[in-house]
């Protein structure tokens, strides 16, 4: 990965995230489905201006942020994510991870670092 200034940089000098966001068709569906998930309500629920779309996020732990983004003109076709297929719990030396597919058929992984 290179900037604007041509300064290589690695995967271990990058920042790290503090916030995913995944677009969704039904906010209200996705926001229950969520916070049935998360085990918690949402922390901002807002209009957002500037690109045309409204965003709830959830607050999960160690600073991170989960948020839900409904577009003002969603799109009418369906979203395609080229073949990630839903998992079942997996133990590996660098953590357990887990695969789902929330309502509008994303498919999400969420890992954990080994214990």
């Amino acid at each position: 990965m290179t900037s604007n200034t041509t300064q290589e940089i690695t995967m271990n000098e990058s920042p790290g995230f503090t916030h995913v966001a995944v677009p969704v068709s039904d906010l209200a569906r996705s926001t229950a489905w969520y916070a049935d998930l998360f085990d918690s309500a949402p922390v901002l629920d807002e209009d957002v201006e500037a690109g045309a779309f409204h965003h709830t996020v959830f607050a999960i732990g160690g600073g991170h942020l989960f948020g839900l983004h409904a577009h003002a003109e969603p799109r009418s076709a369906p979203f395609d994510e080229r073949g990630i297929v839903h998992g079942d719990l997996v133990d590996a030396p660098d953590g357990s991870g887990l695969s789902f597919r929330d309502p509008d058929g994303i498919a999400l992984e969420l890992l954990a670092p080994p214990a």
